[in-house]
């Protein structure tokens, strides 16, 4: 009877062992392939919050998972025919890519993109916001199962309290604004506190109503006693688009008084700081829950986040070019441009240098003092090869590497047997456009085309300017759907006219393709192939592309 019962359990505790080892097994397998993540902002890759953004997000995702980008660009350009454009563009590039798990969108335009569009383009895709100002409207949407997110909520009233602390003696409180989707949502905000603080005047500087003159001078006549607070500023009433860092410079050149800012971007640069949404919490906050969501969780489940990921903030350098005591800076603020006492620089040599000192102090001090001195000799002279090195190795006129930065990248994937892709992209007619709208208009040209280019960098696509109106782009792949994908992206880059001495301009391109190891061994063949290829379209009617097909297109030069 007992080896019977022994028998039982030896039996039972097989079974167990068993159906844990496989519930293991399974596990790991449904984990073993990395999501898909789709990221949609609302501006482009140049405005540094979206850059601050997608660090979050890559924080978030660890890489985790496959992470896509695409930019509406809705800071230089928001009409219908931009917004049409991007939607058959998107619609086209999703239709020759593996479907998505999740799709985070960053800011207004692009959560209401993704809803007027979540039928036909992201339909059972969960959709993830961040960066979003208009609370209300996040909160009725997310009421949707399939929509969840983080909010972004500029603390006005912190700020108005900071500055108050800085400056006890403020009569009035101005915001820089302007009338994008952004700054009329952030203008209903800022008034909303007038009551809150009946003491100080509200007004604003709408820099879509003022030209650049106008702008500057309405800065320069700030008064001492005031507030001011940059919310955003993309254009104004010349028609001048602002990049972030623009508007920046143009704040902190005119304005008499500092500037505090309630986003992150621009502090270190110039402005004050504050109170401020931290765009890095806000995309790692928005890539957990889309990790989350790939993990198995389901999406109706994650209750929208609606406390803002905010920070304070503030630039060291701007508090003492305006006289402003640190003491009134909160303890957990972020100090930008902090400079550090002797005792901090020096503490690790301090500490052994005073025991050293009470023995024989002469030889301490001068021990010290040389070291220092030294240290900061090598640290200027590496900054200083940084430089020149960096200077060597890209382009003046665009700002994109150079043709000795291009070889060198190439040679490298190819003595690495890596398999690579190139495009060669000559603009057509380029000698017409300097001939009879001059060669700044030409360098204007190549300036726009050498932005759009650097919208397109990624890990594995670099464009460099190889020569006169020549630029390649290199792919660190052959695989068909990215190389298509990317040729494609390239050759739209000329639908957009160029702005050339304030005039819209149709620009054409061609575009030659070439590939190691398929079509040319070495670096030099395989720009002549991707030459050969381009040259082909522009017999063919130019403002296109194609790949190379064999030596008897060469032979055809």
């Amino acid at each position: 009877m007992k080896k019977i019962f022994l028998k039982n359990w030896i039996w039972v505790a097989f079974m167990m062992f068993l159906f844990l080892f496989a519930g293991t097994s399974h596990v790991y397998a449904q984990n073993s392939e990395p999501g898909r993540i789709l990221f949609i902002s609302s501006y482009s890759y140049g405005w540094d919050t979206v850059q601050i953004q997608i660090e979050g997000i890559k924080s978030g995702v660890d890489g985790k998972a496959v992470v896509d980008y695409e930019f509406m660009d809705t800071k230089r350009v928001n009409d219908e025919e931009s917004a049409k454009l991007f939607y058959e563009g998107l619609a086209y590039r999703m239709s020759k890519v593996e479907p998505y798990d999740v799709v985070i969108v960053g800011d207004d335009a692009a959560l209401l993109f993704a809803v007027e569009h979540q039928n036909d383009l992201f339909a059972d895709t969960p959709i993830v916001f961040e960066g979003v100002n208009n609370i209300e409207l996040a909160v009725e949407l997310s009421e949707d199962p399939m929509i969840t997110g983080v909010v972004e909520k500029l603390s006005v009233e912190k700020n108005i309290e900071f500055g108050k602390m800085l400056n006890p003696d403020a009569t009035k409180v101005v915001a820089i604004l302007d009338d994008s989707i952004t700054g009329q949502a952030e203008r209903e905000s800022f008034y909303s506190y007038q009551e809150k603080f009946p003491e100080l005047i509200f007004d604003e500087i709408n820099t879509s109503q003022l030209s650049t003159v106008e702008l500057r001078s309405a800065l320069k006549h700030i008064d001492k006693n005031t507030i001011l607070i940059y919310v955003v500023m993309t254009e104004d009433a010349s028609g001048k688009q602002y990049t972030n860092q623009e508007s920046i410079e143009l704040i902190v050149n005119n304005s008499s008084v500092p500037a505090m800012r309630m986003v992150d971007g621009g502090v270190g640069a110039g402005l004050l700081g504050g109170n401020m949404v931290s765009m890095t919490k806000s995309g790692e906050i928005a890539a957990q829950i889309a990790m989350d969501i790939i993990g198995g969780k389901d999406c109706s489940e994650i209750d929208v986040i609606t406390e803002s990921p905010n920070v304070y903030c503030v630039d060291e350098q701007v508090m003492k070019k305006f006289g402003l005591d640190m003491g009134c800076v909160p303890e957990d603020a972020v100090i930008v441009n902090h400079e550090p006492g002797f005792w901090e620089r020096n503490e690790e040599v301090l500490i052994p240098g005073i025991v050293i000192l009470v023995i024989l102090l002469a030889v301490g001090v001068w021990i010290v003092f040389d070291n220092f001195k030294r240290r900061k000799l090598v640290g200027e002279l590496s900054e200083a090869h940084k430089i020149v090195e960096t200077a060597s190795l890209h382009d003046f006129l665009t700002g994109i590497p150079n043709r000795t930065k291009c070889i060198l990248d190439i040679r490298e994937c190819i003595a690495m047997q890596k398999p690579c892709t190139l495009m060669l992209l000559d603009i057509d007619n380029f000698k017409h456009i300097n001939d009879n709208y001059g060669h700044s208009a030409g360098d204007e040209a190549l300036r726009q085309l050498g932005d759009r280019l650097k919208g397109m960098q990624t890990e594995i696509l670099t464009p460099y300017r190889y020569a006169g109106d020549e630029f390649i782009v290199l792919i660190r792949s052959t695989q068909e759907r990215i190389v298509e994908r990317s040729v494609m992206q390239c050759h739209q880059l000329f639908d957009k006219p160029f702005l050339l001495h304030g005039q819209k301009y149709k620009v054409g391109g061609s575009i030659g393709v070439a590939s190691y190891p398929k079509d040319a061994m070495d670096v030099e063949n395989l720009i002549s192939c991707a030459d050969a290829a381009m040259y082909n379209i522009k017999k063919s009617g130019k403002n296109g592309y194609g790949y190379y097909k064999g030596e008897d297109m060469r032979e055809d030069d």
